[in-house]
């Protein structure tokens, strides 16, 4: 059995049932398994290779959705190509996979220009279904360790880092998605934030249990339209867009009657923060914690065990097959309540970098992934995250977390959001500076910003400096981008 098989299995079971669906269209199972069959018939025409890459490019829509199941279906390796991506991106990673075939929406078709794949439009989807309509594609026998997605994380020059996700990792997911979070055939879950990233991996669980998935843009209105008036029950959300929810005018929490499962990820999430998505949108906060590495769900906490204050902090426990320890520099395994670097193990790890084995061996030893991440783990099991080990500051021999100051700045009622990093100092090494994104119609100074996180927590983790700015920079899935910000802000004047 292979990913793709869950969904054939609910179109099996539930022909009539609405599988997806945006505000104006709904497609029905058995019309799903049409369209996906007749799109992975054309993949496999143009090359009948099996394991050959073929990219998708594209936004949010519901092309998007039977793009990425046909090219499962047809036994191919999905890699997922930021839609937001640059010309010189999308070569590297081209020029890195060489797929075959690219998928691509109408707005991404330029970057692909010149470019070897074979360029099919998701406009053209209708034409080319209808001509394979009706034919089945071939099936192939692939190994667990068999690649099933390429994904590119991190970096914008030198040569791209394509994660090869397998498939007992994808089994996995799906099968730790749907026993963690009670999945049935009455959830709706909203496609708000990406499906080329943390989102897509919701697709096949929820279409494994006979569920729908709502399809919405990035549009605030877009997203409410699936919670007020499409039974939405569950999304998946980076903070920022939880925040933005939460500050907008027309937002109230009767706009979510269905709503039993708002899963935050990708992003930290200070503990005051959580606090009150709790009291806005009820006891239905849940998080995950996952890398592109070991996708999404390492670790799962759900709202009943969210609601406890001791676990606000905390990202969960360890999901099915998958184990993780907290290790010294050294590599010694860590008790209870010693922090250090995070380690997983299990099927959810990948396989290792496409075409990076020094990358890889960087990585992966022993089999078990080096995160990267600092964190602890407490006496019954539950990881508490602390920063990525390139994000911890030393300032003057002291180790400061720069999530800790971000979660004192954000009880501050002027402050939307904020952003710590360090900065090369010639008297501590490293100084502690804080960017910060203020709420609509608010004014604070820095000086009281200052004071109010040394008030706090004390001189040594009260940022030096902080800058007020319009608009933190982030990422396509709401990723502020640290990298950016100390470009940004290095020459600018002490505040």
């Amino acid at each position: 059995m292979v990913p793709i098989d869950f969904f054939y299995r609910s179109a099996q079971a539930y022909p009539e049932a609405i599988a997806l669906k945006t505000e104006t269209v709904s497609i029905s199972y058995d019309s799903l398994r049409a369209q996906v069959d007749a799109l992975a018939v054309a993949l496999q025409t143009i090359d009948a290779n099996p394991g050959s890459r073929v990219v998708l490019c594209a936004a949010n829509c519901l092309e998007y959705v039977v793009g990425m199941l046909a090219i499962m279906a047809a036994g191919k390796v999905w890699v997922p190509v930021n839609y937001r991506s640059t010309a010189p991106q999308v070569r590297r990673i081209v020029e890195s996979v060489m797929p075959t075939v690219a998928l691509v929406d109408g707005d991404r078709a330029s970057l692909f220009e010149d470019l070897p794949p074979c360029l099919l439009s998701l406009v053209d989807y209708p034409s080319i279904i209808a001509s394979h309509h009706g034919q089945q594609p071939d099936r192939h026998e692939f190994s667990p360790d068999d690649t099933h997605a390429i994904k590119f994380t991190g970096g914008t020059t030198g040569l791209p880092k394509g994660v090869m996700q397998p498939y007992r990792a994808w089994m996995a997911n799906i099968m730790n998605q749907v026993a963690g979070w009670s999945l049935t055939a009455d959830d709706c879950f909203v496609a708000a934030a990406p499906l080329s990233h943390g989102a897509g991996t919701y697709v096949l669980p929820l279409l494994a249990q006979g569920g729908s998935l709502y399809v919405a843009d990035t549009s605030l209105s877009s997203v409410l339209e699936a919670f007020r008036h499409h039974g939405g029950s569950l999304t998946f959300m980076p903070p920022t867009l939880i925040y933005k929810l939460m500050e907008a005018d027309e937002v109230s929490p009767a706009c979510f009657p269905d709503l039993r499962l708002l899963i935050y990820g990708g992003a930290a999430m200070p503990v005051e923060k959580i606090q009150a998505s709790q009291e806005f949108f009820g006891p239905v906060v849940a998080t995950t914690y996952g890398q592109t590495e070991a996708p999404q769900i390492a670790t799962l906490l759900t709202p009943e065990a969210l609601m406890q204050a001791r676990y606000r902090g905390s990202v969960g426990r360890a999901s099915w097959l998958t184990t993780i320890k907290i290790v010294s520099p050294n590599g010694e395994t860590l008790p209870a309540g010693d922090n250090g670097e995070i380690l997983i193990h299990g099927d959810l790890v990948m396989t290792g970098y496409w075409r990076r084995p020094d990358l890889t061996a960087e990585t992966l030893k022993n089999g078990w992934l080096h995160t990267g991440d600092v964190g602890y783990l407490d006496e019954r099991g539950f990881l508490f995250i602390k920063e990525r080990l390139r994000d911890v500051i030393i300032s003057g021999g002291f180790n400061v977390y720069p999530v800790d100051v971000e979660g004192c700045l954000s009880t501050h009622d002027a402050v939307h959001e904020a952003a710590v990093f360090g900065l090369a100092d010639e008297k501590w090494g490293e100084a502690v500076n804080a960017a910060v994104e203020l709420k609509a119609g608010a004014t604070v100074t820095p000086d009281t910003l200052k004071q109010y996180v040394r008030d706090r927590l004390g001189p040594v983790m009260t940022p030096k400096n902080i800058f007020i700015i319009e608009s933190l920079p982030r990422s396509s899935v709401g990723k502020i981008l640290k990298s950016d910000l100390r470009v940004m802000l290095a020459d600018t004047p002490a505040s």
